[in-house]
Formats: structure tokens, C-alpha cells, sequence
């Protein structure tokens, strides 16, 4: 797995104290949010420029549907870049589908999201493969990986990380299961791919409920190309807000110390106004260990 992250672990590990890893990530971290979370009234320049002044250093765009020319407008004239974009048909249009035709849309769909990703300066698509209820997991895994395929050489051509993202799918996980889950099915299918253009845009939220994040982070290393942030309480059994609920930041902060991370994290909460965007930045600010 290559990237900032990967060749970052590529060299010798300096050795440092457990409470020293708080610090880390200042520096190494840098924050972006969905569009979709900017509520703010006016131009697509508004919400950057909106989302600029709430304290985030990039923001992530949805494909298919992006309009490439309105958006490089946007960075312009804010000074905001697009860091990536989430594939926005992946629920509906699936990977895993045991339809030909819905997997073949897929693909289309995913390639044309890495081309409008490159043509506004982005470098990840955020891609859920599917879901577990397209069919028995070995016949899925072997699917979807046979159909993601088909886009890597478009992937190294543009650059472009193919990130997958951890989500309630019923994929590479049980659903059902307790809070001693691995990351060890994330790890298998992401290096069945053999190539360094697939990692995990790794959701540090929405698996605290099956497993130790920390732990999760250790597993991936290099794999996590980007991360994908919100709160979650397992003792409530629901979402939270970013450092509200019972999530082991600490650990978390660990974790990526260790694998001497360094790249994008996204903000995936409700938005909102001007205000609610300042909250949510200074909510990353205080589970990363960050300062001004």
C-alpha cells in the first residue's frame, strides 16, 4: 500500500512514549467535512467559503452528479480544495449485486466519480462495496473484488485512491455479534485486491460497536489511505456527536501515532449552519489532540 500513510510507515519508527502520541497528529491531520453538511444558504462558493471559515482545510464532493466547472469555480474563488468525493449511487447501485447490468452501472459509476475526483484536484473516492444481503459472503467477496478490478488500471492511471469504507452492510463483519470483532476480514479483502490503489477510508465511528478502534487501526496501518469520523455510544446503542458517547479517543489517537498516519480525516455528522460547522471542527480539534 503505497500513499502519504504508507510510505510514512515505510521508515524507521522512532521510538516514543505512550503519552507522547497526543501530539502526533498536530500537523499530520487535516480536516474536511461532506458538502452535504454545509447548510448554509447561496452559491456553491458560500458553502466553501463557509466551510473555510469554520476551520476545515478541504471538503469531499458526491459522483456521479458533480458538476465539475461549478466546483473549480468554488475552490477559486474560496482557496478550498476538494480532497476526494464519495461515489453517491454505491447503497443503491452495488458492487455486490448478483445483476450484471446493476454491477456493470456500478463500475461506470465508480469510474466516472475517479475522473470528476481528478478533474477537480481529489485523490480518494469513498466507495461501500455493497451489502451482505446480495448473497453469501464468500460469493460477494469474490464478486464485488472481480468487479472493483475492472477500474484499477483507470485508478493508476489518474492517481486515484479507491478508499473503502467500513459500514453497517453486513460485510466483513457480524452484524450481530458482540464488541470483540477484528478488523482481520477488512485486512484479507482489502490486500486481495494486490494493489496500491485500494485502501480504507476508515470510519473510525461506525464500528466502535463490534470492536476496539484503536485496535482496528493497528490492524489496517498503511491500508487507511483516509478516515471518516463521528461519535457512537455503545452503552446507548446510537450515533453521537465527534467526542460525545464512549469512544476510546485516547487509543484512537494511540493508534494513529503508531502507524504514523498522516493524511485526511472526514467529518460524517450532521451539519448544519455556520455555527454547527465551527462545532463539529472544534469537535475533531479535541478528539485529535489539535490546536489552532
Amino acid at each position: 500500500m503505497q500513499g502519504t500513510a504508507a510510505l510514512l510507515a515505510t521508515q524507521p519508527l522512532l521510538s516514543r512514549a505512550a503519552s507522547e502520541s497526543d501530539g502526533y497528529l498536530q500537523g499530520r491531520l487535516y480536516k474536511t467535512l461532506k458538502i452535504g453538511m454545509v447548510r448554509v444558504d447561496g452559491s456553491l462558493t458560500d458553502k466553501f467559503k463557509a466551510a473555510k471559515e469554520a476551520g476545515f482545510q478541504g471538503i469531499e464532493m458526491n459522483s456521479p452528479g458533480l458538476d465539475v466547472e461549478e466546483t473549480k469555480k468554488a475552490i477559486a474563488e474560496s482557496g478550498l480544495p476538494v480532497d476526494g468525493t464519495v461515489c453517491s449511487s454505491h447503497w443503491n447501485i452495488r458492487h455486490t449485486s448478483p445483476d450484471a447490468e446493476q454491477r456493470a452501472t456500478a463500475l461506470a459509476h465508480l469510474k466516472q466519480a475517479m475522473i470528476d475526483t481528478k478533474a477537480v484536484g481529489g485523490n480518494t473516492v469513498l466507495l461501500v462495496v455493497g451489502k451482505g444481503s446480495d448473497g453469501p459472503e464468500e460469493e460477494i467477496w469474490k464478486r464485488s473484488i472481480e468487479n472493483i478490478s475492472k477500474a484499477l488500471p483507470l485508478a493508476s492511471e489518474l492517481g486515484m485512491y479507491i478508499a473503502i469504507e467500513n459500514v453497517w452492510n453486513q460485510f466483513c463483519y457480524n452484524h450481530d455479534g458482540g464488541p470483540d470483532q477484528t478488523a482481520e476480514k477488512f485486512v484479507k479483502y482489502v490486500d486481495a485486491f494486490k494493489s496500491a490503489w485500494v485502501g480504507m477510508q476508515f470510519d473510525i465511528g461506525n464500528h466502535w460497536k463490534y470492536g476496539s478502534m484503536g485496535d482496528w487501526i493497528r490492524q489496517l496501518g498503511s491500508r487507511i489511505v483516509k478516515l471518516d469520523l463521528k461519535g457512537f455510544s455503545r452503552k446507548e446503542g446510537k450515533f453521537a456527536k465527534i467526542g460525545e458517547g464512549d469512544l476510546d479517543w485516547a487509543d484512537v489517537r494511540k493508534a494513529l501515532a503508531e502507524i504514523r498516519y498522516t493524511g485526511w480525516a472526514a467529518a460524517e455528522v450532521g451539519g448544519g449552519d455556520l455555527e454547527r460547522l465551527q462545532e463539529v471542527s472544534r469537535n475533531m480539534d479535541r478528539v485529535f489532540g489539535l490546536t489552532g
